[in-house]
This record gives C-alpha cells, structure tokens and sequence, in this order.
C-alpha cells in the first residue's frame, strides 16, 4: 500500500530513463522493465522493516544469543509461574525476530527479483534460521503439556501476565488427551519423513512425469497442453477446440489412474493412521482440531449445498440456453456469456476504484486503507524476474506488504481490493493483540479478503449500464460463486466420503474413485447437465486432496464472507463496526467460530450458506432478464 510521489532518474546503459509511474508498465522495446525503472511510488519499503542487510545481519546473530537463552529454561518450565512467563515471552521474541522480521526480510527481497543470487542465499539462511527456532523452541508445549492440571492452573492465578496467553494454553490442555508418550511421539514424528510419500509421488508425476499432447487451437494450429493452458481452452469460443482439450487433458490422468489412486489411497490411509493414533474419533476431527472447529460446521456446509442446489442447476440451464447448444457438456462450463469486454485501468484509476469500493467499511477503514496505499506498502508492477502473482504479507510490530504484478485488467483491480483485504486483517490485528494471539486462522482468513471482493462487485455493478459489461460481471460473480461454494463443497463432500469407505476398511481404486465423483457431479450440476465419462477421473489431478480436509473452507469462508458483506450493505454503521472491531481486530484470540458469530455470522448454523446461495440465484435472476432483454 503504497504511493509516495517520486521523480527519480535511473541509469540503464548509456541512457537516463525517467522512472516508470502510473499506467506504464513495459519499457519502450515491450519487454518487461528493470525494477530500478519503476517509480519508488510504485514500490514498497522493505527499509521499514531493515534499513539495510547489515542491520538484518545484526538481529540473525542476536537470534542465535536467543536460542541459548531460551535453551536455559528446558526443565524448568514446571518450577514456577515465572519462568513459565518467561520462557513464553522468549519464544514471543525469538518468533516475531525470525518469522516476523528476518524471514520476510529476505524473502520479499528475493521476490523483487528472483534471479537475484544475493537475496536468494540470504532466503535460503532466513529459512533455516526459522527451522532453527522451532528446533530451539520445541520442547516448550511438551513439557507445559506434562505440567499437571491443577498447578498449571494455580501458575495462572498466580502470574496475571499469563493471561495474553489464555487461548494459547487453553488450545494446549484440549490437546493433551491426544498427545502420547515421548517415546510414542518420537516414533511418529520420525515416520512423516515416510508417511508424505504419497503426496510427494502425486506431485512428482503430476508435475514432472506427466506429458501433456498437442491440441489444436482457434486457429488450427497445433499447441502443447499444460495446465497452466487447459483453462484457457476451456474459455474459447470455439466448441471443438473445448472437447478436444477437455478429452486430451483428462485421458492423460486417465492413463495414470490405477497409480494416482493407489497414491490417494496411501494418503487417506496415512491420515487415518494419525487419526487413530492420536486418539481422534475420525480422520475428519483430527484435521478440524486445531482451529476448534466442531465436526458440525463440516457437515452443515455440505448439508445447506445439498438443500440449495437448484439455482446450480438452473445456471447451468440458462448457460445451455445463453449458449445456443442442444447439450451442454461439462466442457462448455467456462466459456464466458459475452466475448470482447475490455477494460484498461491504470493503477491509480485502479486504487480509487477500489477506494470508492470500500466506502461501506466506514471512515477509520478508509483512513488506515489510505495509509496503506500512500505509505509504501504495495509493490505495483510487473518487473523483470520479479515472482508472479499477488500476495498479502502481514508483519507485526512493522505494517503488512502487498505485492502485485499489476497489467491494467479489471481482475488486477480485483486483485487490490482481494489483497487488501487481507493487509487490513493483519493490521487491525496485530495493532489490538498481543503477538501470542495476532495470528488469524485459515478458517477465516480468506474472509476479509472476499469482503472486499464482494464490495467491489457490488460497487462495479451498481455503475454499469452497458449491458454487455453488466452481463459479464453478473457472469464473473457467478463464475467465483459458483468455483468457491458449490465445487469446493462438492470437493469435500467427496472427501468426507472416501474418508469414511477407508475407515470402514475399504481400499480405494479408481473404479470406486470414478464412481463416486461422477455421482457427485450428476448430483451438483442436475438434469441439463451432459456429465461426460471424462470428469470422472478429475478427483485424480486435484491437489488440495493432499491437503486433507482444507477445501470446505473456501467455501465458508466465501460464505461468511457473503453474509458479512450483505450486513455491511444493508445495516450500515452498526455492522461495519462489528466487522471491524468483533472480526478484524479479533486476530487469534478465540476459536474462528466466536470470532464469527460475535460479528454477526454464525458458521456453525446453516444461515451464512443459505444467504450465499441466495444471492447466487438472485444474480440467476439478473442474468436471466439481462439475456432476454
């Protein structure tokens, strides 16, 4: 967030260049500039963080002087509330020094240029320094673990500077029925080196072994399949260009089925295995248990899906009607509705896009979204060997980073307002707690992100009148919608369900595999939908399913996003000071349910979803008149 103006001058070969500034994102031969090219408005201020690598050089010695310290109180943390707190405070300080200073230091740095081999060696020692603190500070939650209840209980009458860390030790306590001997736990932390291999076999024949053919595009020509491709065959507006990659993409995985389901069989296993071993009721609780969050809210998701999947099916109908086609096949799912939209925003016109946007957060989220924008936060532009993509950096005790690689598209704008949503989490958070509890889970991480995302498509709608863009960002809308809830719902549901053939004793093939997610595919999509034999082996080539048990929050958090967003529009004040100071200035300081509810939203009912799916077929309805129009 950042935007600080700056005439500065560089020099690149033999000539002074003036420094790249609003809406100029290439040098004059069309390729990408240096960054030494890019105005300093348009960058960020690692300086804030360290003035110079010197100075970071400086607090990685003072981190190894800490790790002796911390080391001193090994044994001890049972003899007294005092060294109890003390030692706390230590890890507090070795943690905010690696993680939150020395880390991202180097890794930002290494980011603005990835070529860069000075930055990608000190990145490489930041990575091991942090691997250095958790080894140094590993024997902290054993041995309060071995602390007995009731004198754990009577350090913390006794020591009022514990309290910060309440939720911490609380989370510690549900911990310890299912923590086992030392001897137990070594001989489990020693098997994850083995127990991985599944995930690491998918990813290397996913991503090294697997070669994709050649397919013809739009103009005939022959092209490579990849990944990185196959949406945007699936986007083209030629029907066989969509059927022949979707069948080219898929028989690829399907000549490895045997093998990738093998792979996910060994997985799933693998989580059971833990599960069972750590005393967890399922594989399902074990994942959920360290967010708190109850079996129920898993449930409940896939339950409120399943009750609302009409206004899928009827998309899916008005897509095959919008379309022109006698069937509509899982291929024709992403070509868009309106072809030839455009836009080109510049960067400036972008931030005040999204500035306008967010109005409803009311004038203290204004004033601290203006800080973040003016004071160099954001990194703009595109350089050369500069990392691809966007991302929110939260930094506690400094400000959170945002980098971009802004090209003038309504999504870059999109982009602003998604990453901000997050800068404005951590900054809220880390400003109201205290370091132990500044943290937010993932189960509500990517809620403040979507709020915002929300409000700018809300914003954008409500000042469009050119029918065709309207119809495209209703399209959008229901496109994001529809990828977040439904699919990654339906992801879980899938889940849940080979989860518990495998805890039944069942072996997962790839027949049972394809039987399963076709079924769930007919279920999601309904009657209009032609669910061709080739979708069922798309569970094969989803890497989250080496994230167990994670997708359904996409899915919630797009929903309490949803819920949280409609109460901003509609009440105004009073919700937007829930979210502010209930939500984002909350951090880690109680479950992610709590969190939720106190601003309004109460993950664990079926409300949140309903209104979600609600403003899915609202936006059917819009759709539906726009095209008959």
């Amino acid at each position: 967030m950042q935007k600080k103006l700056c005439l500065t001058f560089c020099l690149c070969g033999a000539m002074l260049i003036p420094a790249i500034g609003p809406g100029t994102v290439s040098a004059a031969n069309g390729e990408l500039p240096d960054r030494a090219a890019i105005a300093d408005a348009y960058k960020w201020r690692l300086n804030d963080i360290y003035p110079n690598d010197t100075a970071w050089q400086a607090d990685a010695n003072k981190l190894k002087t800490l790790f002796s310290q911390v080391a001193g109180y090994q044994g001890k943390l049972g003899n007294s509330a005092h060294d109890l707190l003390a030692c706390l405070k230590l890890q507090d300080e070795i943690s905010i020094l690696a993680g939150e200073r020395l880390y991202p230091y180097a890794r930002m740095r290494r980011d603005e240029n990835t070529a860069d081999n000075e930055y990608q060696a000190l990145s490489g020692k930041a990575q091991s320094l942090l691997v250095e603190a958790k080894a140094a500070t590993g024997f902290i939650e054993p041995e309060i673990l071995a602390i007995p209840a009731n004198k754990l209980a009577a350090f913390r009458r006794q020591e009022p500077a514990l309290k910060p860390y309440s939720y911490f030790l609380d989370g510690l306590l549900l911990k310890k029925k299912h923590v086992l001997s030392p001897a137990q736990e070594e001989l489990l932390f020693r098997s994850e080196d083995v127990t991985e291999a599944p995930a690491d076999i998918f990813n290397t024949l996913t991503g090294a072994d697997m070669k994709f053919p050649a397919v013809k595009d739009e103009q005939g020509q022959e092209v490579q399949l990849s990944p990185g491709r196959y949406i945007n065959f699936l986007r083209s507006n030629d029907r066989e260009v969509r059927r022949t990659a979707f069948e080219a993409y898929n028989n690829t995985y399907h000549q490895y089925r045997n093998t990738l389901a093998a792979t996910l069989n060994g997985y799933v296993k693998k989580n059971i295995y833990y599960a069972k071993s750590r005393n967890y009721a399922s594989a399902l609780e074990a994942s959920l248990a360290p967010d708190r969050i109850p079996v129920s809210v898993y449930d409940n998701l896939i339950t409120t899906v399943n009750n609302h999947l009409e206004p899928l099916h009827r998309y899916v109908a008005l897509k095959k009607k919008a379309l022109q086609l006698q069937e509509i096949h899982m291929y024709d799912l992403y070509v868009p509705l309106v072809r030839d939209v455009r836009y080109q925003i510049p960067y400036d016109e972008g931030i005040k896009m999204v500035e306008r946007a967010l109005a409803p957060l009311g004038p203290d989220y204004a004033l601290n979204l203006n800080k973040a924008i003016t004071s160099g936060w954001i990194d703009a532009y595109e350089t050369k060997n500069k990392r691809s993509g966007a991302y929110s950096w939260g930094i506690y005790g400094v400000h959170p980073f945002i980098l971009l690689n802004y090209n003038n598209d309504l999504n870059d704008v999109s982009t602003i307002a998604h990453e901000l949503g997050h800068t404005m989490h951590s900054f809220y958070s880390n400003a109201s707690q205290p370091f132990i509890t500044s943290q937010y889970s993932i189960f509500t991480a990517e809620t403040a992100s979507t709020v915002n995302e929300h409000l700018f498509l809300n914003h954008m709608l409500n000042q469009t009148t050119a029918k065709n863009k309207k119809i495209y960002l209703i399209n959008q809308y229901l496109e994001d919608l529809r990828a977040t809830v439904y699919r990654q719902t339906m992801f879980a549901e899938f889940e849940k369900m080979i989860y518990a053939r495998a805890e039944q004793g069942e072996t997962l093939t790839a027949d049972s595999l394809e039987r399963i997610y076709h079924d769930l595919n007919v279920k999601y999509f309904g009657p209009e939908m032609t669910v061709d034999k080739e979708i069922d082996i798309e569970w094969a080539r989803v890497p989250h399913f080496y994230r167990n048990f994670y997708v359904y929050q996409y899915a919630t958090g797009y929903s309490a996003a949803t819920a949280l967003s409609e109460q901003i529009l509609t009440e105004g004040k009073p919700a937007r000071e829930r979210y502010i100071n209930q939500f984002l200035k909350a951090g880690g300081s109680d479950t992610p349910i709590n969190i939720l509810k106190r601003a309004g939203v109460d993950m664990a009912a079926p409300q949140p979803i309903e209104v979600t799916l609600t403003k899915f077929a609202a936006l059917v309805d819009q759709l539906e008149k726009l095209l008959a129009e």
